[in-house]
C-alpha cells in the first residue's frame, strides 16, 4: 500500500519512478475506462441505431427507403430545423462539438484553480456514464436518445481535459511518448475486449434495436467501473493559482483566467501554430472514426456484423500499432512519426472513396490500414502538445487542445452533414478529409518544437 499523500502541492511528476509508474498505471485505465465509449457507442452503434429511430420517425420502412432525399425530420415540429434523417447523426455531433467549445475553457480554467482535479475525473465520467446507460430506456422516436447522446457527448470531452491534464503530471519529458501511446494502446484493446461481447450480442440477438441498447448499459457500466480504479493511484497535485484561491474555484474567476492564457498564448507562437495544424489533421482522424459505420452500412451496403468485426479489427491493431510507432517515435521522433502518419491517412482516404459496395475483404483491409495509424497519429499528438505548455497552467492549455480536437470534428461534421443532406449519402464527405491531412501536415511540418518547449519553460527531450 502505498503512504503518498493524495494531495501535493506541486505540479511537476513524482521523482520516484515506482510512485510514476503507480500513477501511470492508474492513468491508463482511465483510457481503459472510457474508450468504449468512442468504440461501441460513437463509432458502431450509435449512429445506425439514431439513423433508424430518425427514418421510422420520418415514414421511411427501410435504410434504402430512408435514402430519399426528400425526407425530412422536424425537431420540436420547427420547419427551420429540418433535416434528412441520415443527417441527424453527425447534425447532433456537430450540436454536442458547439456545446464543448463553450464549455471546456470554463473546466479548463477552474480544474487548474481546484485541488481535487481527481473528483472532477470522476464525477464528469459518472455524469457520462448515465446518459449512456439511459440510452437504453431511448426506444419511442428519436428526441430523448437524441438529448441523452447529446449529455454522454459532453460529459465524455469535458472529462478528456482533465484526464490529459494529469499527462505532464505523472511522466518525465522523456517518458511522455511512451506513456502517452501506452494510454491510447490500452483504450484501445478495453473498448476491443467489450465491442468482442457486443459483436456476439448482435449476431445472436433477434432484435439488433435491444442488442444495441443493452450495449449502451454494458458501456455506462464499464465506463463507471473502471474510473473507480483509475483515480485511486492519482495524486491530486495543484499549484500557484488552486493555491491562490484556496482550491474553490469561481465561474468568473476562471473565465477572466482562461482569456488570460488566450493573451499569453501570443508569447508562444509554436503552441499555437500546433493547435492550427491539430485542428485540420485531426479533423480527418475524427471525421474517419465518427462516420465509419454510417458510410459502411448506408453507402457499401455492409451488415452490422460486418461493421463490428472490422472495428474489433481496427481495435486490435491500433493496439499493437500505439507500441509499435512509441517505438518508431523513440527513435525518428514524434514529429516525424505523425508527418510519416499523415502520409498514409492520404492513401487511405482515397482508397475510401473508391471502395466499391459489397466488398468486405477490401473494406477489412482499409480497416487495418487505419488502426496502424490511427493510436500514432493522436497519441503521439497528445503528447507533443504536453511538451509545449508551461507548469500550472495544464487542464487550461489542454481545454484549448480539447477546443482544437472538438473544433476540428465540428468542422468535419459541419461538412459531412451538408454532403449527406445533399446526397444522402457518405461517399462524397469522404474526399473532402484528403485536404485536412494535407493542410494539417504542412503546418506541423513548420512547427519548431525544439524553440517552443525552450519558450515555455520546460525541459527538452532527447528525441524530437
Amino acid at each position: 500500500m502505498s503512504t503518498a499523500p493524495d494531495r501535493v502541492e506541486g505540479q511537476g511528476p513524482s521523482p520516484d519512478p515506482v510512485q510514476r509508474r503507480r500513477e501511470q498505471r492508474g492513468w491508463y485505465m482511465y483510457d481503459w475506462a472510457n474508450s468504449v465509449f468512442i468504440t461501441s457507442v460513437v463509432t458502431v452503434l450509435i449512429g445506425p441505431y439514431l439513423s433508424d429511430l430518425a427514418c421510422a420517425s420520418a415514414g421511411a420502412a427501410d435504410a434504402e427507403a430512408c435514402r430519399d432525399s426528400s425526407l425530412t425530420l422536424t425537431p420540436l415540429g420547427l420547419d427551420v430545423l429540418g433535416i434528412h434523417p441520415n443527417a441527424l447523426y453527425p447534425a447532433l455531433t456537430t450540436v454536442a462539438i458547439l456545446l464543448q467549445i463553450l464549455l471546456l475553457p470554463l473546466v479548463g480554467a477552474m480544474a487548474d484553480q481546484t485541488r481535487y482535479k481527481k473528483s472532477w475525473l470522476l464525477w464528469l465520467a459518472m455524469a457520462g456514464s448515465v446518459c449512456t446507460t439511459g440510452l437504453y430506456f431511448a426506444t419511442d422516436g428519436y428526441l430523448l436518445a437524441s438529448v441523452l447522446f447529446l449529455g454522454a457527448n459532453l460529459f465524455f470531452g469535458l472529462s478528456i481535459v482533465v484526464y490529459n491534464a494529469f499527462l505532464p503530471e505523472i511522466s518525465t519529458p522523456d517518458e511522455r511518448d511512451r506513456v502517452s501511446a501506452f494510454g491510447w494502446g490500452v483504450g484501445y484493446l478495453g473498448g476491443a475486449l467489450l465491442l468482442v461481447v457486443h459483436l456476439v450480442l448482435v449476431l445472436t440477438a433477434d432484435d439488433v434495436g435491444l442488442a444495441a441498447r443493452i450495449a449502451f448499459v454494458s458501456v455506462g457500466i464499464w465506463w463507471a467501473g473502471f474510473t473507480i480504479v483509475a483515480i485511486r493511484p492519482l495524486r491530486n497535485r495543484y499549484g500557484a493559482l488552486a493555491a491562490r484561491g484556496e482550491g474553490r474555484p469561481k465561474v468568473g474567476a476562471s473565465l477572466r483566467q482562461f482569456g488570460r492564457t488566450l493573451r499569453d498564448m501570443r508569447r508562444y507562437p509554436n503552441t499555437m501554430l500546433f493547435l492550427v495544424a491539430f485542428i485540420f489533421f485531426n479533423d480527418g482522424v475524427q471525421a474517419a472514426i465518427r462516420y465509419a459505420a454510417p458510410f459502411a452500412t448506408q453507402d457499401l451496403g455492409l451488415s452490422q456484423d460486418v461493421l463490428i468485426t472490422t472495428i474489433l479489427i481496427i481495435q486490435f491493431v491500433a493496439f499493437a500499432g500505439a507500441f509499435v510507432t512509441a517505438g518508431i517515435a523513440d527513435r525518428i521522433g514524434p514529429k516525424k512519426t505523425v508527418l510519416g502518419s499523415l502520409v498514409i491517412w492520404c492513401l487511405l482516404v482515397g482508397a475510401g472513396y473508391a471502395l466499391p459496395a459489397g466488398n468486405v475483404p477490401l473494406f477489412i483491409a482499409l480497416g487495418v490500414g487505419i488502426g496502424l495509424v490511427l493510436g500514432c497519429t493522436q497519441s503521439l499528438a497528445r503528447s507533443m502538445f504536453s511538451q509545449l505548455i508551461p507548469q500550472g497552467r495544464e487542464a487550461e492549455y489542454f481545454s484549448l487542445f480539447q477546443i482544437s480536437d472538438k473544433g476540428s470534428t465540428f468542422l468535419g461534421s459541419l461538412v459531412v452533414t451538408i454532403a449527406v443532406s445533399m446526397t444522402g449519402g457518405y461517399r462524397v464527405a469522404i474526399l473532402s478529409l484528403l485536404a485536412f491531412f494535407v493542410l494539417g501536415g504542412v503546418l506541423l511540418w513548420r512547427v519548431r518544437m525544439r524553440e517552443g518547449i525552450l519558450a515555455v519553460g520546460n525541459t527538452v527531450p532527447a528525441r524530437l
